[in-house]
């Protein structure tokens, strides 16, 4: 099932058949270590509506309201090549060699909503950075409790340049505003994505291709619960929150985007991601 946050309320899609519960607080509704069943037992129970598509469309909103979003880091063998690359002259490379190996996960601290955009809308670059990629990531959903209830596509847009000049300069590379993006809903299953599960992403510079990647889930390293885990050590997230699970997909250091290139990221059965760079 797909679970959209749209401006009207919530719209529950399953079966290519959809559900509008308007005016719902979507905090409460997302907090539910049973929201499997909860949506369940709703579309048996409610009628369909007619229009949910052209709901969806006209009135799509990233799924986050009082959530927040953290990220991982170097948990693709990709990501720690690509890491060390960026930070070869700073003399950094050996720490992303280090946390992919050990026991600790890099964690940190994304973004909240006033900084996040759904699909649709605008994604931005830093203008203080000179080399700035999207980061395609599966993302968790997770409840207060640390249960997953569900899987999104997170854009954790990264200045590069930034972190690469020293790693300490990470919260300035990540946090900034329009530094995310999620969506285009949560897909609620009770069964995680198959390691096969392809993430691809596409990105158009005047409607020509310009990259074009793909990883698998199996190429992670680690877990999601082992990630939920280290982060729900000595954190506490009353509304729940949401943790993208590190990057596979990583352009070449020739690679920067700039103003108007459209990100397409594709994680099925969840959808796909549509963003343009601001």
């Amino acid at each position: 099932m797909k679970l959209y946050r749209v401006k009207r309320g919530i719209i529950i899609e399953i079966k290519n058949k959809f559900y509008l519960l308007e005016n719902e607080n979507w905090d409460d509704f997302f907090d539910d270590d049973y929201l499997f069943n909860k949506l369940q037992k709703i579309t048996l129970e409610q009628e369909p509506i007619e229009n949910g598509m052209s709901i969806i469309e006209t009135e799509i909103m990233a799924p986050i309201k009082n959530q927040e979003i953290w990220a991982s880091g170097v948990t693709y063998f990709n990501s720690k090549l690509g890491r060390q690359e960026e930070s070869k002259n700073s003399g950094g490379g050996q720490f992303y060699a280090h946390v992919y190996e050990a026991e600790r996960p890099e964690l940190f601290f994304k973004a909240t909503a006033s900084r996040t955009v759904g699909s649709g809308e605008e994604v931005r670059i830093r203008k203080d950075s000179e080399w700035n990629v999207p980061e395609p990531e599966l993302t968790l959903a997770i409840t207060s409790s640390g249960k997953i209830i569900g899987y999104t596509i997170g854009n954790d847009m990264s200045s590069r340049s930034i972190e690469g000049e020293n790693p300490l300069y990470l919260p300035q590379a990540k946090t900034y505003d329009g530094c995310a993006s999620l969506g285009p809903c949560i897909y609620v299953t009770e069964t995680p994505p198959e390691k096969d599960t392809k993430i691809e992403m596409v990105i158009y510079r005047d409607r020509e291709k310009v990259f074009e990647g793909e990883t698998s889930l199996r190429q992670m390293k680690r877990t999601p619960e082992e990630l939920v885990s280290f982060l729900y050590r000595e954190c506490s997230f009353p509304f729940g929150c949401f943790l993208m699970t590190g990057t596979g997909i990583v352009p070449s250091s020739e690679f920067t985007l700039k103003q108007e290139d459209e990100i397409h990221i594709t994680i099925n059965p969840i959808g796909t991601l549509k963003n343009t760079v601001k």
